[in-house]
């Protein structure tokens, strides 16, 4: 049987299922009229407007009232069916504490909802909250997180893709011109203009260097280099800004190093010429770099060789993933395909304990969210641990996603075949780190008991 775990409940595996965040609601005692400008405008301006303003990739504005009217319907659906914002959680299990939270909590719902529902009344002015200061879509999005422009950044070769035409992958490599080793403690991709955005499905980067003769990794135990080279050192889709790795773990950087890029494409019906897209890294301080690195991991849900979806049919798939070593997991991030509905993310423990640590329930094809754990949530785990990833694939007429419920389904890249796969940073720990790790939570919930 599966249950939802606290954090008192096992210290290991950090999962405070944490009380939500709320913004706006009305509440009997201050009105009986839902408005927008007191009540609905802060939900937008906190949820919404960063991505429906202009030149980013929602596909209409929701800066204003008027936008909110002219496209009540849309609106009123998708937050109804918990669509948009593109948060599709569980929120009656596993890990509910993250550091990007972007749902609505059940009450903001029901203020959108009850204000359309109800002639959606403007208000009074004097409730307008301050306009947002909105991102620029064009800038590095975790610029302001650390005081600037990425330290190093390194561009793609340019690409131009036909108006109409098959998807395309674009395999260029770049070579990242560091002549000293450096450790990266944040990663952001960023397709240049919007055009890029537009035709963008996925870009995946490995960073390719010879670590045999390296001081930095022959420093470090033959097992700590086994748990993770430099392989993929960043995956981005719409709905995933970047990467920050926790404090003590990053990616190590060698001088003579290459990004090799994988630029996944669809068309548009217009030619886009000079596609490219754009990798910058934050590096640790020297003097200041990390112990750990966190290794970007691809579990499966079911191998390439092995996804097989019947016509007509709902298919369960499942595989497993055993640590060799003990880790923290820093997130989850789905990855399905348009018949994706759900994907389920466990742990079992070495004493044969089972615990959901995330799950997925109305899989989105066209988002891909990275549910960032918070630090003293992200689940600790001892070696030998399964990681048990579950997916659901929907191929009948019923999914208004399946383009073709006749097919018969198998993985592939396209976006009409399938996937089943979680992303998810690892971090691995020394036992005597982890052990260090585990006290530390231990404390902190003893600490929260006595305060209660």
């Amino acid at each position: 049987m599966y249950r939802t775990i606290t954090t008192a409940a096992l210290a290991i595996l950090t999962l405070a299922g944490g009380a939500d965040a709320q913004i706006g609601g009305p509440t009997s005692d201050d009105a009986d009229e839902i408005t927008y400008a007191r009540d609905v405008a802060p939900i937008v301006n906190e949820k919404c407007a960063a991505c429906h303003q202009e030149g980013s990739i929602a596909p209409f504005p929701l800066l204003t009232y008027e936008d909110a009217k002219r496209y009540s319907r849309q609106i009123r659906q998708r937050v109804a069916e918990r669509i948009m914002p593109p948060w599709h959680i569980d929120r009656t299990v596993g890990i509910q504490e993250f550091k990007n939270d972007r749902g609505l909590t059940d009450e903001q719902i029901e203020t959108v909802v009850g204000w359309i529902d109800n002639g959606m009344p403007f208000g009074d002015e004097a409730d307008l909250p301050e306009p947002p200061t909105l991102p620029d879509p064009d800038a590095w999005q975790m610029a302001s997180d650390f005081g600037g422009e990425p330290d190093l950044i390194i561009p793609s070769a340019k690409y131009t893709l036909e108006a109409v035409t098959q998807d395309k992958w674009y395999r260029p490599a770049t070579p990242t011109g560091l002549t000293e080793a450096r450790w990266a403690k944040a990663i952001e991709i960023r397709p240049v203009r919007k055009q890029a955005r537009q035709v963008m499905h996925h870009v995946l980067t490995y960073l390719r260097q010879d670590e045999a003769n390296d001081p930095m990794a022959e420093a470090r135990t033959t097992s700590r280099r086994a748990m993770g080279g430099p392989g993929l050192f960043m995956e981005w889709a719409v709905g995933k800004r970047g990467e920050v790795f926790p404090e003590g773990a990053g990616k190590l950087m060698l001088p003579g190093s290459t990004i090799t890029w994988e630029l996944h494409m669809h068309a548009i019906g217009e030619i886009v010429e000079d596609i490219q897209v754009e990798l910058g890294v934050w590096f640790y301080d020297k003097g200041d770099e990390p112990r750990n690195r966190t290794r970007l991991r691809m579990f499966d849900g079911r191998g390439r060789n092995s996804l097989d979806i019947p016509p007509g049919e709902i298919a369960v798939t499942q595989q497993y993933h055993t640590l060799r070593w003990p880790a923290r997991l820093e997130n989850f991030q789905p990855h399905m395909h348009m018949r994706g509905k759900a994907m389920r993310m466990e742990a079992v423990l070495p004493n044969g304990r089972t615990e959901i640590l995330s799950q997925v329930n109305d899989f989105q094809w066209q988002w891909h969210v990275n549910y960032i754990y918070a630090d003293h949530a992200a689940p600790l785990l001892p070696a030998g641990t399964m990681v048990v990833i579950t997916a659901w694939h929907d191929n009948t007429p019923e999914n208004p996603n399946n383009p073709d419920p006749t097919q018969w389904v198998g993985w592939g890249d396209r976006t009409v075949d399938e996937m089943a796969h979680a992303w998810v940073d690892v971090t691995y720990l020394s036992e005597e780190e982890f052990q260090a790790e585990v006290a530390k939570r231990q404390a902190e919930t003893e600490k929260t008991s006595e305060r209660r």
